[in-house]
């Protein structure tokens, strides 16, 4: 889901020691009169949806290096609950469905994760394995698990001026996704980036921060199989939001928190509408 991972808090600490950081979200839009969709192996029309979820990283910076940067691993935990509506189209004909879910979703593991400093900049890598975890019911617009896996390598930059404050941070990955064999629905590879531009300065002790995230997101391939009704459907979004941060030391222990909000302002075969993001970052080095 866009903004996700767009900026400074998303970066490795940098320094061994665990992290652990927590993601509500909120996320709600529809995909117009006209616009069919294809939802757990269904084609429908008019569709809405809310999704309210939290998603929690427990993460661990360790002290070993490999090709000059520092290694950590974690894992992404999410829990989702969904509201669905729409027509689902059954030939000539149409059915109003509305349908709810709730439960763990796609658990994202990430077996390698690389980062590297060099005074104010700092630039990383990771690996993440998306497994197939959550809930998936072939014939219902909500499902919290997309029943397949993806394979996502990423590559991350971040720039945070340690004299003027100003922070420009980027986030790029690509997905690989397998087959969904209870749909017999391949989906395509996407393209997304995250880029945040921030302005920072002291207040109560700490550093807060005022700026904007943008994000894009493209498939790049067609999905396929017999399953895909409405052919290739590739899909698109684009947005832009503002962000707020605070980030305060507590002795050894680095707090952090933020807030966004990102507006769709163009989509393609997906739904269009907004996303809140609330983080809260905990950092204890050893």
């Amino acid at each position: 889901m866009p903004g996700s991972t767009a900026d400074f808090l998303d970066i490795l600490p940098g320094e061994p020691g665990f992290a652990y950081a927590n993601f509500p979200v909120f996320y709600q839009g529809s995909a117009g009169k006209g616009r069919l969709l294809e939802l757990g192996g269904l084609v429908a029309i008019n569709v809405s949806a809310t999704i309210v979820g939290d998603i929690s990283l427990p993460l661990y910076q360790s002290p070993w290096e490999l090709l000059g940067g520092k290694y950590a691993t974690g894992i992404a935990i999410p829990y989702l609950s969904m509201d669905v509506k729409g027509s689902v189209q059954l030939g000539p004909l149409s059915r109003n469905a509305h349908d709810t879910a709730s439960g763990i979703s796609d658990v994202e593991f990430f077996p390698l994760m690389l980062v590297w400093n060099a005074g104010d900049l700092k630039w990383g890598t990771n690996f993440g394995i998306y497994a197939p975890t959550g809930g998936f019911t072939t014939g219902k617009l909500a499902n919290t698990g997309k029943n397949y896996w993806t394979f996502e390598p990423g590559l991350n930059a971040r720039y945070l001026g340690s004299t003027n404050g100003l922070e420009l941070t980027g986030f790029a990955g690509f997905d690989v996704n397998t087959k969904n064999n209870a749909t017999s629905y391949q989906s395509g590879s996407q393209f997304h980036l995250d880029v945040t531009a921030a302005q920072h300065l002291p207040l109560f002790g700490g550093l807060a921060g005022v700026g904007a995230n943008l994000f894009y997101y493209q498939q790049i391939s067609g999905d396929s199989g017999s399953g895909a009704l409405l052919g290739s459907f590739a899909g698109m979004t684009v947005g832009i939001g503002p962000v707020l941060s605070f980030v305060y030391k507590l002795g050894a222990v680095n707090l952090g928190a933020e807030a966004k909000w990102l507006h769709e302002l163009d989509t393609t075969n997906r739904m269009k509408g907004n996303i809140a993001w609330l983080k809260l970052y905990i950092n204890a080095p050893f």
